[in-house]
């Protein structure tokens, strides 16, 4: 009997009990295929990353006498889909026991594509099963188990429970610091003088075999025509690959950006791309690293440190991780594949042209969509208060920035980036997942950064020649969308202070954005 087990390019958890003795019978396949390649146009350095960490894996599991298949991506006889390249694998082996086994994908996708296959294999005499990837903290039918008579779903009941499931940061049944949530004080602006930790940079990448690596999977993805975004310097590339650097990497984390973490986890700077980020985000959704592994080993580093290390840093980055991570999994699972259907103010405009370039007098949007192109990457608040920010405020097509925060960052697998884009950035679901949309003027960006200093706007100004587009285009918004926003109780207040402002002024306000809403590429 011959076992063929597929591992996808994010299930590299070498902690799996598939993982746990080594059998002659058993072949672990690991498929590199356009098929993923070119689903979106990705970011060039997510597709080396994943490539180039599926390798690192194959290359362990044979040094632990595993049995392993690796389709590269330039293989002659490549598929370049999974379907096709498991077919021909599996009549190959002529073997009538042959079994096929894989982990459930975390992509909708993928998971019809692979539940389809195994109903042809089944169909001609070839057992198939299926294995969770033993990753998560919750299943993927948890809101339908544990919220199943919710119309709306509030991460922070989520949260609560599964803190208290775990015993996490939690004594005698109740939150230690007396408060489930700190976020109150995650939300200070960088001050001038604060020494920022330098980004963590990855030895391993640095050795000659592995930017040889990187730079043949660079000439394989040239020679096949992928298109992708962004730029990349194989001899510099920053992504870990490996389980040891993912943990070394959480661990210049906690020694020297978990002190500052909650306080500035909103901030962005001009000079400063990771601030006190961990971006352990890629390892994570690739598996190499466990969310409770992590949050287990951040807990009981702050229990030694808490004379440094305040209640409100740890509990801000607990909450990132098995709050907000495992919840947008549960969303993505409820509602997809429908859900990117959704989009509730009816926006329909493209996507400005900066987005792929940067090349904007924006300074805020300048600053993260060139920052996201260098580095497939970006914090949390960029995202959510500058570039999908600006997506509404210009009423786009939630589509249209759903594909492109797909393709350009690093973490961005559709069941975490989906949910996070059409539910909380662009508020397209209506309400589903946020109590509100997440839009602002000018006047966020500047209390949140240093960006408005440099800019060629005008924060301050509503209208006029250098008025700053976030602030026509919000009230704008404001105006075409009152009577949705109406009953959303944490609308009342804009949409009373819009009710109030001068006639004179709104018109000229309105005048302003539609001459930047018709004149948004030269922006």
């Amino acid at each position: 009997m011959k076992n063929i087990r597929l591992i996808l390019g994010d299930q590299l958890n070498i902690n799996h009990s598939w993982f746990g003795e080594t059998e002659d019978n058993i072949s672990y396949l690991f498929i590199e295929s356009k098929s993923e390649t070119d689903y979106t146009v990705h970011h060039i350095q997510k597709i080396v990353a994943f490539f180039l960490a599926m390798r690192q894996f194959a290359e362990k599991l044979k040094s632990l006498g595993h049995n392993v298949i690796y389709i590269k991506f330039d293989d002659e006889n490549n598929k370049h889909n999974f379907t096709d390249n498991i077919l021909k694998l599996i009549s190959n082996l002529s073997d009538e026991n042959t079994t096929f086994e894989y982990q459930s994908p975390d992509e909708y996708r993928l998971d019809k594509e692979l539940k389809d296959l195994s109903i042809k294999l089944t169909e001609s005499g070839i057992k198939t099963k299926v294995y969770d990837t033993e990753h998560f903290l919750t299943e993927r039918n948890y809101l339908d188990i544990h919220f199943s008579k919710s119309k709306t779903y509030l991460m922070e009941s989520f949260y609560r429970k599964i803190r208290k499931e775990y015993n996490i940061l939690m004594i005698n049944g109740q939150p230690i610091g007396g408060k489930w949530n700190f976020d109150s004080e995650n939300r200070k602006k960088l001050p001038q003088k604060i020494t920022i930790p330098k980004p963590f940079i990855s030895k391993y990448n640095q050795t000659e075999n592995i930017k040889s690596e990187i730079k043949n999977i660079l000439e394989n993805l040239t020679e096949k025509n992928v298109k992708t975004i962004g730029s990349i310097d194989p001899e510099n590339f920053i992504w870990v690959a490996t389980r040891n650097e993912a943990i070394e990497q959480f661990e210049y984390f906690l020694e020297n950006q978990l002190e500052n973490f909650g306080k500035y986890q909103d901030a962005m700077s001009n000079e400063n791309w990771t601030l006190f980020h961990s971006r352990i985000s890629f390892a994570l959704n690739s598996k190499l690293i466990s969310p409770l592994e992590i949050v287990n080993k951040a807990v009981e580093f702050w229990v030694n440190n808490k004379e440094e290390i305040s209640i409100a840093q740890i509990e801000g980055f607990v909450r990132q991780i098995i709050g907000w991570r495992e919840f947008i999994r549960s969303i993505y699972w409820k509602f997809t594949p429908n859900y990117i259907e959704n989009n509730f103010f009816d926006n329909q405009n493209l996507l400005p042209k900066f987005y792929w370039d940067g090349n904007t007098k924006m300074n805020c949007m300048s600053k993260t969509i060139k920052q996201s192109l260098d580095f497939a990457y970006a914090h949390h608040i960029q995202r959510l208060m500058i570039t999908g920010n600006f997506a509404l405020l210009n009423m786009t097509n939630p589509k249209e920035i759903e594909q492109w925060y797909l393709g350009i960052y690093i973490d961005a697998l559709e069941w975490v980036e989906m949910p996070n884009t059409i539910g909380m950035s662009q508020f397209a679901d209506g309400g589903i997942l946020a109590t509100k949309p997440y839009i602002s003027s000018g006047n966020y960006i500047n209390n949140m950064s240093d960006y408005c200093k440099n800019c060629h706007y005008d924060y301050k100004t509503r209208f006029g020649e250098k008025a700053c587009p976030f602030n026509s285009l919000y009230w704008n918004f404001i105006d075409k969308n009152k009577d949705k926003l109406a009953k959303n109780q944490r609308m009342a207040i804009p949409l009373s202070s819009w009710s109030k402002m001068n006639p004179e002024d709104k018109s000229k306000i309105l005048n302003q954005a539609q001459i930047y809403l018709e004149n948004v590429n030269s922006l």
